[in-house]
């Protein structure tokens, strides 16, 4: 599971998702990608799932650049615990995704390929997506 190995505090507030992403709009490294048409949070399992549909369907030919990290942490209290005693512990980690953003890029043998993979893989997140071609 992607979580980060230090932070300064333990818990953070939620804050408020943008609603247009003003970095990482264009592809960088690979030819195709999968860009968001919305914001939300991600988790990291959702991530590793996208990451391991990907390698699946590439046979591990190609590369993967995965452009978001998980690094806000959510926290949640106990089922049938009563309010008030602080909040509760870190539950699990989540990545800010605005719109327009290019989560996940890939560079390998075959255009065709590579867009299958991204199409697989975009049914394991929870927005709607577009792919992209260099």
């Amino acid at each position: 599971m992607l979580q980060p190995k230090k932070t300064k505090f333990k818990k953070y507030r939620k804050g408020r998702l943008q609603t247009q992403s003003s970095s990482l709009t264009k592809l960088q490294y690979g030819i195709v990608g999968l860009k968001s048409l919305e914001s939300c949070r991600i988790t990291g399992a959702q991530i590793e799932a996208v990451r391991q549909n990907i390698n699946r369907k590439l046979k591990r030919r190609g590369k993967i650049w995965i452009n978001i990290f998980p690094d806000l942490p959510v926290t949640s209290k106990p089922s049938e615990i009563r309010m008030g005693k602080g909040k509760g512990s870190v539950d699990h980690w989540v990545a800010k995704v605005s719109a327009g953003k290019v989560l996940f890029e890939v560079l390998g043998p075959k255009e065709q390929i590579l867009v299958k993979a991204l199409k697989s893989a975009a049914n394991k997140l929870p927005i709607k997506t577009y792919i992209l071609k260099k």
